[in-house]
């Protein structure tokens, strides 16, 4: 499964979860999850802008955009925290991608990315992103 159908299969799940009254966020979940929301969407710009770039710099962003979500994780329980370590756990692929070229040895597993796979890990914190200002603004 790519990354994109992971976090809009999660992101479904929780606007349903919300919609249907299971899963009420508190006004401190809220508020991470707009600090979230606003912290991924400085990390991940625009399609064009994150195009422009170099595979490092993709790849900084996209591991910058993990780390979000690793702080709001780390602040919270409950549902949102679940929703925040799948989340994650769906974009942990960009962990073992590398930009650099092997010539030193191993690598410790990193493997290089497509264009396409890149893109795709983009897209799914776009999707994040939205879901998390959703959640936050209630």
């Amino acid at each position: 499964m790519d990354m994109s159908a992971a976090i809009e299969g999660l992101a479904g799940q929780a606007e349903q979860q919300v919609r249907d009254g299971i899963w009420e966020l508190a006004p401190v979940d809220r508020t991470i999850a707009a600090k979230a929301a606003a912290d991924l969407r400085a990390a991940i710009g625009t399609p064009h802008a994150q195009e422009a770039l170099t595979a490092i710099g993709r790849l900084a962003q996209l591991r910058e955009a993990l780390a979000v979500l690793a702080v709001a994780l780390a602040g919270v329980h409950g549902r949102l925290a679940w929703f925040l370590g799948a989340a994650a756990t769906a974009l942990a692929p960009v962990l073992h991608w590398r930009a650099l070229p092997d010539e030193q040895g191993p690598t410790f597993g990193a493997v290089e990315p497509t264009p396409e796979q890149y893109t795709d890990a983009e897209d799914a914190i776009r999707r994040l992103h939205g879901t998390l200002t959703r959640l936050s603004a209630g």
